[in-house]
């Protein structure tokens, strides 16, 4: 059976939307908020280096998948992932156009941790990338949950990039627990893994948005520390309750409810979701509801 038809015998669905970022989108792309758009921008920062690893990690450990519902999983979820590093990748390229070229020296240290991390053995890897897919539950209630606040009146492109990448988030959120309980049995190092990836992905994270942010001037701003404090605040109150239940011995990503909006995203996907058409989010709309219709990319 070769990648094709794994893809093909999984539920997760390959979206291969060509998300565009040209120079007129500015990087505080939430009016407003450059607090706020700059924890996204640098969680984006990170996402080129991560989840290549992901994807490596994964591929190793296919030959250790006996059940092929778990392996046509995994090769699914390997194809999103490279999906969403891709597109990352141009938004950071956007970003250091736009006056923050000194990002790469933060992309740098970032493709030099990941090389060390290369190195662990695979059980490690697999616990690392459990653990960050995990923080992605807590991550996606956030973000999709508090779409309408969040959101509000932001560029629409880059809204529904990130909406997009989390409703994949949901569709794929089992898959690293799945490959890591197939091959190994240790709850400690799972535990472990969940406090590894979540503290590596946050601190490159945050490197990214206080350089972005010192750039901007904003660093010495009491008022956008404040501002700065409250998003974290709001970031942690989300994300803290779903880490700590990962790292409980009986945790199964199956048990977290998944956004009554991006089951409605997914299944209106399906209905209108082409090739070369981009799902855009109505960022004025109070509501933000799934998306009706679609922009072909140029």
């Amino acid at each position: 059976m070769d990648k094709t038809d794994f893809v093909a015998s999984s539920s997760i669905v390959v979206r291969r939307i060509p998300f565009e970022f040209p120079d007129d989108i500015a990087p505080h792309w939430i009016p407003g908020e450059p607090e706020l758009s700059h924890m996204i921008n640098g969680a984006s920062l990170t996402m080129p280096y991560l989840e290549p690893f992901l994807i490596r990690t994964t591929r190793e450990a296919l030959p250790l998948l006996a059940d092929p519902k778990v392996r046509a999983n995994a090769v699914a979820f390997m194809a999103q992932e490279g999906q969403h590093f891709r597109a990352h990748r141009r938004f950071n390229d956007l970003l250091k156009r736009k006056g923050y070229p000194e990002l790469a020296v933060i992309e740098a240290a970032m493709e030099a941790s990941y090389e060390q991390l290369e190195k662990l053995p695979l059980a490690r890897r697999l616990a690392y990338a459990a653990g960050f897919e995990s923080m992605t539950i807590g991550l996606t209630d956030w973000v999709v949950g508090d779409r309408r606040r969040l959101f509000a009146g932001a560029d629409a492109r880059v809204a529904s990039f990130v909406l997009w990448h989390m409703v994949e988030e949901t569709e794929h959120k089992t898959v690293a627990f799945d490959v890591y309980r197939a091959t190994q049995s240790s709850y400690l190092l799972r535990a472990i893994g969940v406090l590894h990836a979540s503290i590596d992905v946050i601190r490159f994270s945050m490197r990214g948005y206080k350089q972005m942010l010192r750039t901007d001037g904003l660093w010495v701003s009491s008022r956008s520390r404040l501002r700065l404090a409250y998003q974290l605040g709001r970031f942690l109150w989300h994300v803290m309750p779903s880490l700590l239940r990962a790292l409980l011995p009986g945790h199964d990503p199956r048990r977290e409810t998944d956004n009554a909006w991006t089951l409605e995203w997914i299944r209106r996907h399906s209905e209108y979701g082409g090739r070369g058409n981009v799902p855009l989010i109505d960022t004025n709309n109070p509501e933000m509801p799934v998306p009706f219709t679609t922009i072909p990319s140029t």
